[in-house]
């Protein structure tokens, strides 16, 4: 029996991969080069600031470059553009259906806790969330199973009893590898990517109909 929904958080509830994206798509553009979507989903999932894109800046350069002075810069432009972000469609639906069927619900997160914790205040979403799992809880983050797997340990359920939503390759690899059912909801960064991992695709979370999900994994099981 399905008793969790386990969400990531950057990219799921909250379309952060944009801005963050567009913030260093600036960046590049300064130094003389385009930054395209190729090559980027693998950078995203693992890490609020990998270090992708600052080896990849240095390599396009052919030099050192100031990596803190850019590092802020870059977070203080992200900021700036998440102002105009909202929570994505149908996030509040399925969690409060969810509420509604009794299920647990979750957050297993590659970010630190105070960027998860402080956007989940800012849209009134904290209190539903039982559990929340972030960078500082776990030795690996995504694609490792580890958030997953505190996740399942802190609800004392099994993984096949949770369902999971991501919108990364990486994200994915972490919920499949955990043992969690995974629905893929692709970002607009991430949409030319296949989701060949994940168990199900969808557009956005309206198109999650949570009674005939639950009816389709626990049938599958």
């Amino acid at each position: 029996m399905i008793r969790a929904l386990v969400f990531d958080f950057d990219g799921v509830i909250l379309d952060t991969e944009t801005p963050f994206f567009r913030s260093w798509q600036e960046i590049y553009q300064e130094h003389g080069y385009d930054l395209s979507l190729q090559g980027w989903g693998s950078m995203l999932g693992s890490s609020s600031d990998p270090e992708g894109p600052y080896d990849q800046l240095e390599e396009h350069i052919g030099a050192p470059i100031e990596r803190e002075a850019i590092r802020s810069r870059r977070s203080s432009r992200e900021m700036d553009l998440l102002e105009n972000e909202a929570i994505l469609p149908g996030v509040e639906s399925v969690i409060l259906e969810g509420r509604s069927w009794g299920l647990k619900l979750a957050v297993a997160s590659s970010s630190e806790r105070n960027w998860v914790t402080s956007h989940l205040k800012q849209f009134d979403l904290m209190s539903h969330f039982e559990c929340i799992m972030c960078a500082e809880d776990v030795h690996f983050t995504k694609p490792y199973p580890d958030l997953y797997e505190a996740v399942c340990r802190a609800l004392d359920l099994r993984p096949v009893q949770a369902i999971a939503f991501e919108d990364t390759l990486n994200g994915i690899l972490a919920a499949k590898r955990a043992g969690l059912y995974c629905v893929a909801i692709p970002n607009p960064i991430t949409r030319h990517l296949p989701m060949l991992e994940a168990d199900m695709v969808v557009s956005s979370l309206l198109d999650v109909k949570l009674e005939e999900l639950i009816e389709k994994v626990e049938n599958r099981s």
